[in-house]
């Protein structure tokens, strides 16, 4: 439940922070003293878009915190422990934050102090509280409101959300079929075309390890003569010739092993002659292993440079570079295969008369489904309206079948009303009274508000266009779902702010330039004055403090 509201430089509202109540609990006041001002700051907490023009005049942001209570919620719990969300130092309690700036750079929204987006404040708001408008009715003259409100009292917004994926994915793979059967010409040209290139390259057998290693072969090879003359230069200057440099090594590390007898300064020197006397003898084994290795090859320098040249040719008629020729020919052979599975028109029908089944066995489903919500919720509304001073009027959801169905299911859902004139069942659409449909649209709200899983409903003027003792009996409605519920009404009715657990009084105040909004938690006292004056006007008597009285069961 609701547990409180803090709101900073609101529209009218400077600052303001509610403690919530269980219950029932009415706001009242008058006219234009920012009852419903509360209400649009609750929705904008919960995820309602913003603009900079709801920031009080000469501030330069508004701030908004609502604080609820999850131990009536176990849904909301989980939503926040999947989303990593949960405060683990206040498990039982939720807070949402949102503070819209003055200079148009829009919103921010917090929840637990984490930085949310609205979507995801959305979905957690769905498991708290719902708010129903004065203009709700409105909303209900569409068809897709109808659905959606008999799917959601019925539970059946998973189910007609895998319909409408069923119904996609069906027309998706119907749209491909009839694309693969126009195209079959294109597609087999451009498949053939691929073939014939797949073919060229795998024929190739390129990779672009080969490619390294043959260009280093073909280096050596080019080079093959500089490579020997090079290699018999050292051999010969270092080892072989009557002044090679092995032989000069020899004697000067002989010569200083023998002088290091006779004074070991020269020891030093001495083993750094031997370490370049290894070294060198190293380099002289090495340099004639190579050259019994190294040799002329004319045929294989050819077989190279025309490998190379075959793969270069190859790599500047797809303009690549050869490296890239590889990765080419994967791209290919993808392409491919989509397009044999594209062209394979048998496998396509096959594929879309099975989305097709899986389609009409969900819609099915779901129609079965909504017929028994459909006569389960036209009962209990109609029960409603009769206590509503609606004489027989009586609510009938009717499911018109459609031959082929569409992303909303096999029927078209319709609410008719009858029972209110002598004519036949019309429409909700053509119910001529604003005042009846109001009435309705209140029953509706009633019956769905009772199954609904949100443990804090929210009224916001439902009651406007009835009053007497209809307006007795949507008081009695609210108390009772009070019970069950936290309920919270802004109403400009004393029967139904009578009914209340507890009443808070809304006004406007102007000071100097500025006009603010407060709110005061009325005692029994003063819950009598202000029934009195709901009742009576601005001027209010013993008379109507009386009725007032007894109205609230106090006398």
């Amino acid at each position: 439940m609701l547990l409180n509201l803090e709101i900073r430089n609101f529209v009218i509202v400077d600052q303001l922070e509610l403690d919530f109540a269980d219950g029932f609990g009415a706001l009242t006041g008058e006219t234009g003293a920012g009852k419903s001002i509360l209400v649009d700051a609750l929705s904008l907490v919960l995820g309602e878009r913003s603009d900079s023009t709801l920031v009080r005049t000469g501030c330069d942001k508004a701030e908004i915190y609502a604080r609820f209570s999850l131990r009536g919620s176990s849904t909301a719990r989980q939503w926040l422990e999947s989303e990593e969300m949960l405060d683990v130092a206040t498990p039982d309690e939720l807070l949402l934050r949102r503070i819209i700036d003055a200079n148009g750079r829009g919103s921010r929204s917090w929840i637990n102090g984490v930085s949310a987006n609205l979507s995801q404040v959305r979905a957690v708001s769905e498991h708290l509280l719902d708010i129903h408008g004065q203009h709700a009715h409105q909303s209900l003259l569409r068809a897709d409101a109808q659905r959606e409100l008999l799917d959601d009292h019925a539970g059946l917004s998973s189910l007609a959300s895998e319909v409408a994926t069923g119904w996609r994915r069906w027309r998706e793979a119907d749209k491909a079929l009839q694309t693969a059967a126009q195209c079959q010409k294109a597609t087999e040209d451009e498949r053939q075309q691929l073939e014939w290139q797949v073919r060229e390259l795998e024929t190739l057998a390129f990779d672009t390890n080969e490619w390294a290693e043959i260009e280093s072969e073909q280096k050596r090879l080019a080079h093959a003569a500089s490579l020997i003359e090079g290699c018999h230069f050292a051999l010969d200057s270092l080892a072989e010739s009557e002044v090679a440099v092995s032989r000069q090594i020899d004697a000067v590390a002989s010569c200083l092993t023998g002088l290091a007898e006779f004074d070991e300064e020269l020891t030093g020197p001495g083993r750094i002659v031997l370490s370049i006397q290894a070294e060198l003898s190293e380099a002289i084994s090495s340099l004639r292993r190579y050259s019994e290795r190294v040799e002329l090859d004319p045929q294989r320098q050819v077989e190279v440079e025309a490998r190379i040249a075959a793969v270069e040719n190859c790599a500047r008629k797809y303009r690549l570079n050869p490296t890239d020729l590889p990765q080419q020919l994967q791209a290919w052979r993808d392409r491919l295969a989509l397009l044999e599975a594209g062209t394979d028109l048998k496998a396509l029908t096959e594929r879309v008369e099975k989305l097709h089944t899986a389609y009409q066995r969900q819609a099915e489903q779901l129609s079965v489904a909504r017929q028994k919500a459909a006569a389960d919720l036209s009962t209990d509304v109609s029960k409603i309206m009769q206590q509503l001073a609606l004489g027989n009027g009586h609510l009938e959801i009717v499911l018109h079948r459609l031959p082929e169905g569409n992303a909303q299911g096999l029927e078209q859902i319709e609410f008719l009303v009858s029972g209110l004139s002598a004519t036949a069942a019309k429409p909700l659409v053509r119910v001529a009274s604003g005042g009846e449909l109001s009435r309705i649209s209140l029953a509706i709200q009633v019956v769905t508000s009772r199954s609904a899983q949100v443990p804090t409903l929210v009224f916001d003027e439902v009651d406007v266009g009835i009053g007497g003792g209809v307006a007795e009996i949507v008081g009695r409605l609210l108390h009772e779902l009070g019970q069950e519920r936290q309920i919270l009404c802004v109403t400009h009715l004393p029967q139904v702010a009578a009914r209340a657990n507890w009443q808070w009084l809304v006004s406007k105040q102007n000071t100097g330039d500025a006009t603010r909004s407060t709110v005061q938690v009325l005692d029994d006292n003063q819950r009598i004055a202000e029934i009195a004056r709901m009742l009576g006007g601005v001027e209010t008597t013993d008379l109507s403090k009386q009725h007032a009285s007894e109205m609230l069961g106090f006398a």
